[in-house]
């Protein structure tokens, strides 16, 4: 009996955590991440090289990420970087609706994303271009809501930090069609927004997709002393974490690198099974 008690619970955390490894595989193989490519139809969005001028830019820039591998088109016509000057609704309309035709007359079967907290833009886009997702920064409204209910479009609510947020707004939770985002970038620091990263994974327990959006923010370079244009490698690094903690839906500037982290990661999974 001295013998017997060591040699089971050597075998019992020996099957919890092969146990753990085969939920996690399972996980993997069930949910492909996807890649949401981000395109600024604004002259002022923090990454420079992200701003699409006009249409053939514009149009370019989706054949080069669709080819890269994305999944979604994210379009937005209104910076909300810190400290910037929201555009006008009118000014915003003005931009996101040729670039919303123009990648509906090109690109008819890509998925689209459109990057707005205003419910009246978010209006007039699904009325005039058809079903989209709705990537509402702001945290949503009652408004915005009975606009994506309205449309039965896919919503993706930014918590802005509070993970706990689904269960205290069940009726916001509930909705079909629902997207996750921590919101990074709008939590107010840079260690709120580690924190967030460090507990993401509870975000799982609410069955709903997992948006990370961290490519090349302050988060990042700040600490590191970069810049916006110097940070790939860290960016990637981040996302390799969000990756591998939940996420399902990576939101980046860099799709082709990004690519290459999603397979990195899943092959560092099936290495990791394969050895038990």
């Amino acid at each position: 009996m001295y013998c017997f008690f060591p040699t089971y619970a050597k075998f019992l955390l020996l099957f919890f955590d092969f146990f753990a490894y085969f939920v996690k595989f399972l996980y993997f193989c069930s949910v492909k991440v996807q890649i949401m490519a981000i395109g600024n139809v604004t002259p002022d969005s923090f990454y420079a090289s992200s701003r699409l001028s006009d249409t053939e830019h514009l149009l370019a820039w989706a054949k080069t990420v669709l080819e890269e591998g994305a999944d979604i088109l994210d379009i937005g016509g209104c910076s909300t970087r810190p400290g910037s000057t929201p555009a006008s609704g009118e000014e915003e309309w003005s931009r996101v609706a040729p670039a919303l035709e123009a990648l509906r007359a090109h690109y008819p079967e890509a998925a689209l994303s459109l990057d707005t907290f205003r419910p009246e833009i978010a209006r007039r886009a699904l009325s005039q271009f058809g079903s989209m997702v709705i990537n509402d920064i702001s945290g949503g409204c009652e408004a915005m809501y009975e606009v994506v209910r309205a449309f039965h479009v896919p919503y993706i609510w930014t918590l802005r930090g509070d993970l706990a947020l689904p269960k205290k707004m069940p009726h916001i939770s509930a909705m079909d069609d629902l997207i996750l985002d921590p919101g990074f970038g709008f939590i107010g620091s840079t260690e709120g927004d580690y924190a967030c990263m460090r507990d993401i994974e509870v975000l799982r327990a609410y069955g709903r997709p997992i948006l990370v959006g961290v490519s090349r923010k302050s988060m990042i370079w700040r600490p590191l002393g970069l810049t916006p244009d110097t940070c790939l490698i860290p960016t990637q690094a981040l996302q390799l974490y969000a990756i591998e903690h939940g996420a399902t839906i990576i939101r980046t500037h860099d799709v082709k690198e990004t690519k290459q982290t999603i397979e990195l990661c899943n092959s560092l999974l099936l290495t990791s099974d394969s050895k038990m």
